[in-house]
């Protein structure tokens, strides 16, 4: 259990780091940021959209035949909880920072439970799911950043709030849904995996992708095609 907390303590520690450079290099160099943020989102996209497809969803079936009905469940819990901040973002540009800010800290707190629920299942998944959702960080960090700044919320106030909404988010979730997770048995575990597909299939489907299209970029579909290659890659020849 402690090589596997220590898997799940890397990868969100890692994720919290790489939202944070997201934060600084956009507060110093916001167009360079902004240019590379979609490489990243189109590379992470390419592979959140092939892990659950071909290794977190089969095995989550596997383990109980009732975890479609779950990732249906979590790509709906996903896509409402979304349309919930976009209908209270309508209001004035400070209220659209601020709750655009909660959501994205919602977002990263269940991106910690991604981690340590996939991580509990095989260092496989976890390593493709976390390493999918860490590459996706640097670009939610500069997300975060931007919408604050949208909001009215000073450059320097932007930058700490930022980092406390979606850096530190992450290895929270991770740590506090540890001791529950680990305690789970198969079957329930598998329903859980089931809900993780579901929120990995919509933050690709969208949030990642459609973010990208509207930010075209040389090569984009080189950085998302890369993603899927090397996520079926290791997929494949893990199953080999």
């Amino acid at each position: 259990m402690s090589g596997t907390f220590a898997w799940i303590a890397l990868f969100a520690f890692l994720a919290a780091f790489l939202n944070a450079i997201g934060i600084l290099m956009v507060f110093r160099y916001r167009e360079k940021a902004e240019k590379a943020m979609t490489y990243f989102m189109c590379f992470a996209a390419g592979v959140l959209i092939s892990t659950p497809l071909m290794l977190t969803l089969p095995s989550a079936v596997e383990k109980n035949h009732h975890a479609g009905s779950m990732a249906l469940g979590g790509f709906l819990f996903m896509f409402f909880s979304n349309r919930a901040i976009q209908h209270f973002t309508n209001k004035d540009a400070l209220a659209f920072g601020i709750t655009a800010a909660q959501g994205i800290a919602i977002h990263s707190f269940v991106d910690g439970v991604v981690y340590t629920v996939t991580f509990e299942v095989s260092i496989l998944m976890g390593v493709l799911s976390a390493g999918g959702l860490v590459v996706h960080e640097f670009a939610e960090g500069v997300i975060t950043y931007l919408v604050l700044i949208k909001g009215g919320i000073s450059r320097k106030a932007s930058m700490i709030y930022a980092f406390l909404l979606a850096s530190l988010t992450t290895p929270l979730g991770a740590f506090v849904a540890y001791p529950f997770v680990r305690s789970l048995g198969g079957s329930t575990l598998g329903l859980l995996l089931g809900f993780v597909s579901g929120v990995l299939i919509y933050v690709s489907a969208s949030h990642l992708l459609p973010e990208a299209r509207d930010h075209r970029k040389h090569h984009s579909i080189l950085a998302f095609l890369a993603g899927v290659a090397v996520a079926s890659f290791i997929v494949v020849t893990h199953g080999h």
